[in-house]
């Protein structure tokens, strides 16, 4: 009988353990397995390594609020004609030099493709785009 051995009287006096055996055979080697997957990584990374100097890098923040006003590291200048100037005259002085123009939701997309055309013509290759916080009421 698969339970176990059986006395005379039909009662189990034995359980066979050999089942129960072989399923935690079976779930060892699972979690063996298992473990090794887990421990490996599934991509190898090449990461970074820290440099000995810092480089600071000079950013030229373009801000356009709703109010239709350009904002160039926090003053406000005139137009795009002025943005034109100040951002050729930041390039001849920083050569790695990075844009960041960061618009309001509400400013029209036009106005921030000419601020864009405008830097462009300026020779910024560097542009970044951001947004403006949403402003709780």
């Amino acid at each position: 009988m698969a339970g176990g051995a059986t006395s005379k009287k039909g009662m189990i006096v034995g359980i066979n353990v050999t089942p129960l055996v072989d399923i935690t055979l079976v779930l060892l080697v699972v979690f063996i397995v298992t473990a090794k997957i887990v421990v490996t990584p599934a991509v190898p990374l090449d990461l970074p390594t820290a440099s000995e100097g810092q480089e600071v890098q000079m950013i030229f923040s373009v801000l356009l609020p709703v109010d239709g006003s350009i904002l160039v590291n926090g003053a406000v200048i005139a137009g795009v004609a002025e943005l034109e100037n100040r951002a050729r005259q930041t390039l001849t002085s920083n050569e790695t030099l990075r844009a960041v123009i960061q618009a309001d939701g509400a400013v029209p997309h036009r106005q921030v493709i000419k601020v864009l055309d405008t830097l462009k013509r300026a020779g910024v290759t560097r542009i970044a785009f951001g947004a403006l916080p949403v402003e709780s009421p």
